[in-house]
C-alpha cells in the first residue's frame, strides 16, 4: 500500500511559494523536516533521523547533454575525465593509465562474481562525456539525456557557471521523496505500482541479463518517467547525483577544519575508503541509484539510498542537478 501523499509546509521564513524562479525549469520546494535515512535496507542508509531543510529552488530535471554543452562551448572548460591525470596525484600508477580516460560499464556475456565490480567496470581511455560509451561513441540522439562522465568538480563548475549550487544530501533527499516521508520509493511502498515502471531501473538479473521492460537500455531521456509529488523528474534511477556532503557511515556529522559542523567544509577523515589506505582521495555522497540498479544488485533506487564516490572518479551512471537557496537559507542536522 503506497503512503499517503502530504502537504509539506515551509518550516522557514519563505512558506509561501516565490512567483518567479531565478532560472527556468526550477521547481520551489517548500523546505520542512523529515525522517531522513531508512531501517530496511543497507546499513550506510541507518540510523533514520530527524532534519529540517529551508526552501530551495531545484532543477526540474537533471543536467542534459545540450546544456552542458553550452557551458563548455561558452568557457571551454575541459572536464575532469578530459584531461590527463597527475602522475604526482598517483604514486605507483601504471603509465598506461595516466591518459584521460572514465569507468563505463561492459554487460558480461554470463553470471559473475557479484563482488567484484571490476567483472563489469572497465577503465577506458577516450570515454568521457562527449564519448559516453568510449572513444568511438557520441551524444548522436542524446541532447535530451542526463550528462554523465562528469566528476564532483565539474558538477561544481557548471553550477558556478550558471549561477546555482550543488545540494546538500539532506535538501536532495528532502525533495526527492516529493512530500512523502518514511516511503520506500519517492512515489509510494508499491516499486511498480499497477504494474507501472516508475523509473529507469535494471530489470532481469544484473549485470548479465538486461530485460528492457522499462523500454530503455543505458540512459533515458530525462523526465521519461513520471515526476515525483513536487513535480521533479528521475529523483529515481536513470544516473546517479552528485552531493556537497562529504561520505560519512551512518550519516555521521564529525567536525571538519575549524570545529565547523557544515557538511559543506573541509572534507572528514571518514570520507577516504577504508580499505584503500594508501589511496587519499575524499569521497562525496551520490543518490538516487541508476539505470545499473536491480533487485539482486544495488537496490538503491530510492530516496533514502547513499553511496560514496570519490571525487576524482566520473562514471557512464553518474551525474547531477542544481539548487537555488534563498539568502540566509540552512539545513539543520
Amino acid at each position: 500500500m503506497n503512503a499517503k501523499l502530504e502537504p509539506r509546509p515551509g518550516l522557514n521564513s519563505i512558506a509561501a511559494t516565490p512567483q518567479t524562479p531565478p532560472h527556468p525549469g526550477m521547481v520551489w520546494i517548500p523546505g520542512g523536516t523529515f525522517q531522513m535515512g531508512s531501517d530496511k535496507f543497507y546499513p550506510e542508509e541507518q540510523p533514520v533521523h530527524k532534519v529540517t531543510v529551508d526552501g530551495f529552488w531545484i532543477d526540474q530535471y537533471t543536467v542534459t547533454n545540450e546544456e552542458f554543452h553550452r557551458f563548455v562551448e561558452q568557457t571551454r572548460y575541459a572536464t575532469f575525465a578530459e584531461r590527463p591525470p597527475k602522475a604526482e596525484d598517483y604514486p605507483g600508477a601504471k603509465p598506461e593509465l595516466l591518459v584521460p580516460a572514465s569507468v563505463v560499464f561492459r554487460m558480461p556475456k554470463r553470471r559473475v562474481d557479484l563482488t567484484n565490480c571490476f567483472n563489469w567496470w572497465t577503465y577506458i581511455p577516450g570515454a568521457d562525456w562527449r564519448h559516453p560509451d568510449g572513444p568511438e561513441s557520441s551524444l548522436k540522439d542524446r541532447a535530451k539525456h542526463p550528462v554523465v562522465h562528469v566528476a564532483w568538480e565539474d558538477a561544481e563548475a557548471y553550477a558556478r557557471w550558471i549561477g546555482k549550487e550543488l545540494p546538500t544530501e539532506a535538501e536532495w533527499e528532502f525533495a526527492a521523496r516529493g512530500g512523502i516521508d518514511g516511503a520506500d520509493f519517492v512515489w509510494g511502498n508499491d516499486f511498480t505500482p499497477r504494474g507501472t515502471h516508475m523509473a529507469n531501473t535494471w530489470q532481469g538479473e544484473f549485470p548479465w541479463q538486461n530485460l528492457k521492460t522499462d523500454g530503455f537500455d543505458g540512459t533515458a531521456p530525462v523526465g521519461s518517467f513520471p515526476a515525483n509529488g513536487y513535480g521533479l523528474y528521475d529523483m529515481a534511477g536513470n544516473v546517479w547525483e552528485w552531493t556537497t556532503d562529504w561520505f560519512q557511515e551512518n550519516h555521521q556529522i564529525e567536525r571538519a577544519c575549524c570545529g565547523s559542523l557544515n557538511p559543506r567544509g573541509g572534507e572528514s577523515e571518514t570520507s577516504y575508503d577504508p580499505r584503500q589506505p594508501n589511496i587519499r582521495i575524499p569521497r562525496k555522497v551520490m543518490k538516487g541509484g541508476s539505470y545499473l540498479c536491480a533487485p539482486n544488485y544495488c537496490r538503491r533506487y530510492r530516496p533514502a539510498a547513499r553511496m560514496p564516490q570519490p571525487i576524482d572518479t566520473s562514471t557512464c551512471h553518474l551525474g547531477f542537478r542544481c539548487i537555488v537557496r534563498p539568502k540566509g537559507a540552512a539545513t539543520e542536522l
